[in-house]
């Protein structure tokens, strides 16, 4: 079995590419997929596509939709959600993205540092795993693709 794991929350640090590197050094039975990371052109697409608009409320709504098509297919076809939350901006999509992977039942993985325990206790209380490192992301995936 080819296992589904998609890595939403933050983008401002390297965290997918240490899992992407994990999952292939150890050859794990396991498909990757993400949401669009390129910051400008995930805030831009409604209106690179559709239009302008004239209220950055618009422009958000319109962009927000396109990036929810992607989103939320990819965590429908997902076995496992792995949410990284970290420590530069309030990020409301992880959060977001959490609540609709735990409402569609699916295996939740929350990871964060140690300072957003607190904040976040309704999300760790969700997820199946809370962790604090990639490699323990990685650890987790290897175990439950492989039973080691």
């Amino acid at each position: 079995m080819t296992w589904n794991v998609y890595l939403s929350g933050e983008i401002h640090s390297d965290w997918r590419k240490e899992i992407i590197k994990g999952v292939e050094i150890e050859n794990l039975p396991v498909e990757l997929s993400a949401p669009v990371t390129d910051h400008p052109a995930s805030d831009n697409v409604g209106v690179d596509i559709l239009g302008k608009e004239e209220s950055d409320f618009w422009k958000d709504h319109k962009g927000g939709k396109i990036n929810a098509i992607r989103t939320r297919t990819l965590i429908e076809k997902s076995d496992i959600v792995v949410v990284k939350f970290g420590d530069k901006y309030r990020q409301w999509n992880a959060a977001f993205d959490a609540g609709y992977a735990t409402a569609l039942g699916k295996k939740l993985i929350v990871m964060h540092p140690e300072e957003h325990t607190h904040a976040l206790k309704e999300v760790d209380a969700a997820a199946l795993a809370v962790a604090k490192t990639t490699e323990q992301v990685i650890e987790i995936l290897k175990y439950v693709t492989e039973k080691k």
